[in-house]
């Protein structure tokens, strides 16, 4: 099946959303910002799961209270500024802010594996499938961004997994783009997430706009709140060759706030993911084999990997249309044209 095309609002949208979780973060692209179209008045509202939290009796059921707790309607604000200069006559680049109105849709949940979908909501009835974050439970490996549009797959140490969760956030093309592991800490009445240092490619908020570097390298922390839920990083801008660090440039901060509201109208996101998610459930699938296949993974494509994005999309937007569903043969062509699997 071929791709029958895709509406050129939601092809731009793709494109300005790529690499959204290039940080965890669902940034818009340069001078975009969602969240200033009119929209219905919405109020800020409690984060109904937050509670549930504090009545889990375990480490593990807080643990996994806090992850479910992300899910939810919210108006995102995105915020990065540069910080410490750590190259000698570096010019810090200006501030970066935008916004989103962002659904997040539990896919699966089970004891040792919880799946959340982003889903954007924009220009009233129109919705683009966002990043998605994956959480493992004392996960035995993990996939790393190790070189330019190369995952390989690395081994966690089997004495440093007790306890730990493993956060992998991968693409709107469910493409993969990095993984940080860490523990959750519940102590005073809030549940904060930090991870380790991690590599990943850079945000297409980057990599439009400048060609200075080429990785960040990344410690990031997520924090539950009865209003929501936020999400900060500590990025180092970086010049790699291959997986040898040449040079850092310097620190940035990121500020990510996830806030509950009321009444605006989401409903679009949920009939999207209703006709779709069995598609991209396939997609899903279709990544993980070719992971298996090899160590890794390497994509065939220029940094935006548009090609992915674009073929997919399109077999999502024919099933909204009500036209012929694409099958696994569909979505195998499409990864075995631009998807190597990394072999030493």
């Amino acid at each position: 099946m071929k791709p029958t095309g895709i509406s050129l609002l939601n092809l731009l949208l793709a494109a300005a959303l790529l690499s959204a979780c290039a940080q965890n973060t669902p940034q818009i692209a340069d001078n975009i910002d969602t969240a200033k179209e009119e929209t219905p008045a919405y109020q800020p509202a409690a984060n109904e799961n937050f509670t549930r939290i504090g009545a889990a009796t375990t480490a593990a059921g807080k643990d996994r209270a806090a992850i479910l707790a992300m899910q939810g309607e919210y108006k995102v604000d995105f915020d990065f500024k540069e910080t410490v200069v750590l190259q000698p006559g570096y010019q810090r680049r200006p501030p970066k802010h935008s916004g989103a109105f962002e659904a997040v849709l539990v896919v699966e949940d089970s004891p040792e594996r919880i799946v959340l979908q982003h889903i954007l909501v924009v220009g009233g009835d129109q919705v683009v499938k966002h990043w998605r974050q994956d959480w493992m439970f004392e996960a035995s490996e993990r996939f790393e961004f190790v070189a330019e549009q190369t995952w390989a797959l690395k081994p966690l140490a089997a004495g440093k997994r007790a306890g730990t969760w493993t956060q992998c956030v991968y693409e709107v093309s469910d493409a993969p783009r990095y993984c940080g592991t860490g523990t959750w800490n519940h102590r005073y009445g809030v549940s904060t997430w930090t991870s380790d240092r991690s590599w990943r490619p850079l945000p297409r908020r980057e990599y439009t706009t400048r060609d200075d570097y080429n990785a960040l390298n990344v410690e990031n922390r997520h924090t539950v709140t009865a209003q929501g839920w936020t999400h900060e990083q500590d990025n180092t801008k970086t010049v790699r060759a291959g997986s040898a660090t040449q040079e850092t440039l310097v620190r940035e901060f990121g500020f990510n706030n996830y806030r509950r509201i009321d009444g605006y109208d989401f409903s679009p996101a949920y009939r999207y993911w209703e006709k779709t998610a069995a598609y991209w459930a396939d997609v899903r699938r279709a990544w993980s084999e070719r992971f298996a296949r090899g160590k890794g993974v390497v994509l065939k494509t220029a940094i935006d990997g548009m090609p992915i994005i674009e073929a997919t999309f399109s077999h999502a937007a024919s099933i909204e249309k009500g036209e012929q569903a694409p099958t696994r043969e569909d979505v195998d062509e499409v990864l075995n044209r631009w998807v190597a699997a990394k072999l030493d």
